[in-house]
C-alpha cells in the first residue's frame, strides 16, 4: 500500500466507524460527569471520536474544505461554531429536535462530499457553522452540570480535536489530488458519511 493509499484510507476508516456504533453523544468517563480538569480534557478530545456520527461529520468538513481549495477558514467556522454550541447548551436554550438536525446535517455533508461539491466561501462557512452548532448542542448534553476547571479543559480538549482531525482530513484530501481512485475514493467517504447522518435520524425517530 502506497502513503497516498494508506492517507485514503484513514479518511475511509474515520467514516466507517461513524456507521458502527450509535449516534448518541456518550461520556468518556464512564457515565460521570468529569470531576477535575484531566477528566475534562480527556472527556472533550474523545468526545467527537467516540461520538461517532460528529466524526463522520468532521470527515466530512475536512473532505469539502479541500475540494473547495480556498483556505481553512471553513474548518474554523465549524469547529468554533461546534464550541459555541455545547456554550448554548450549557447557557439552557432549547433547540428542538437537536438529534435529528445532527443526523439531517450530517446526510447533507455527505452528500455534498459525494457530489464533489465545491461550495463559495460564505456558502460553505455558513453550512458548517449550522451545523457545528447543531453538533456541539448534542454534545453539550453530557457536560451540563460540571465544576469550571473540568468544563474549560473540555472546551480546550474539544477544540483541539475536532480541528485536528478536520486538518489531517483536509491535507490528506490534498495530498491525493493525483491519485487515479481519488473520486471514488471520496464518493465512498461520503456514502459512509450520509448513512452516519441517516442512523442518527432513524434513531431519533424510534427514540421518539
Amino acid at each position: 500500500m502506497t502513503f497516498s493509499n494508506a492517507r485514503l484510507g484513514a479518511c475511509v476508516a474515520f467514516a466507517a466507524m461513524a456507521v458502527a456504533a450509535p449516534a448518541w453523544a456518550h461520556h468518556v468517563m464512564g457515565g460521570e460527569l468529569p470531576q477535575t480538569f484531566l477528566q475534562g480534557l480527556l472527556s472533550g478530545l474523545a468526545h467527537p471520536v467516540i461520538g461517532l456520527d460528529h466524526l463522520a461529520a468532521i470527515v466530512g468538513v475536512g473532505i469539502l474544505v479541500a475540494l473547495a481549495g480556498r483556505g481553512v477558514v471553513p474548518v474554523l467556522a465549524f469547529t468554533g461554531a461546534m464550541i459555541a454550541g455545547v456554550a448554548i447548551h450549557l447557557g439552557k436554550v432549547d433547540i428542538p429536535a437537536s438529534e435529528l438536525l445532527v443526523g439531517l446535517s450530517t446526510i447533507a455533508i455527505g452528500g455534498l462530499v459525494i457530489l464533489r461539491q465545491s461550495m463559495r466561501p460564505a456558502a460553505a462557512a455558513a453550512l458548517f457553522a449550522v451545523a457545528g452548532l447543531l453538533h456541539g448542542y448534542a454534545l453539550g448534553e453530557s457536560i451540563v452540570g460540571a465544576e469550571a476547571s473540568p468544563l474549560v479543559a473540555y472546551f480546550a480538549g474539544l477544540l483541539v480535536i475536532q480541528t485536528a482531525i478536520a486538518l489531517a482530513v483536509y491535507s490528506a484530501v490534498l495530498g491525493l489530488a493525483r491519485w487515479p481512485a481519488r473520486t471514488t475514493g471520496l464518493t465512498v467517504v461520503g456514502i459512509l458519511v450520509a448513512v452516519a447522518g441517516g442512523a442518527t435520524a432513524v434513531a431519533t425517530g424510534l427514540a421518539g
